[in-house]
């Protein structure tokens, strides 16, 4: 039997998925990003059974957290943390943002989000259609990221 990863080890492996292609970060493109995402996404780690123990989150939308507005894609692996006697402690986040500055193409996407949770029945790769399937998917797959950033927090 092979042994999940533990979540400690979730930052640098989607590092690793995302440098697959012996490119830098700078270099990668949306699309890029979506498909090492998605690898990663796939790969399954040591975590609770519960049903929202380890989920993935599509979400786009105009934000300011720490300059100006900016477009982002931020796609982000939820693991839910448990204490010493198997009950929810807190969420560990490991995100890849995904900017790209701002333009009224950008701006008329709005925001929407999106959750896949691995022991909740759903497909992963349908899941995953249905996101490349939306228009804005459309509008963003074509534009140049202006930086992508990995990162991990406790929530």
């Amino acid at each position: 039997m092979t042994r999940r990863p533990s979540v400690d080890q979730a930052v640098g492996l989607l590092e690793g998925e995302l440098r697959a292609g012996q490119r830098a970060l700078a270099d990668l493109g949306t699309e890029d990003v979506w498909q090492a995402f998605l690898r990663f996404g796939r790969r399954l780690f040591d975590v609770s059974e519960a049903s929202d123990g380890d989920g993935l989150l599509f979400q786009y939308g105009t934000y300011s957290f720490d300059g100006p507005p900016t477009f982002t894609v931020d796609l982000t692996r939820q693991f839910q943390i448990c204490d010493a006697d198997g009950d929810h402690d807190h969420y560990m986040q490991v995100h890849c943002e995904v900017r790209y500055g701002t333009g009224p193409g950008l701006e008329a996407l709005g925001s929407f989000n999106s959750w896949f949770f691995h022991d909740a029945g759903d497909d992963l790769e349908e899941w995953a259609r249905e996101l490349t399937a939306l228009s804005a998917w459309t509008t963003v797959r074509t534009v140049t990221p202006t930086e992508i950033r990995v990162f991990q927090e406790q929530v």
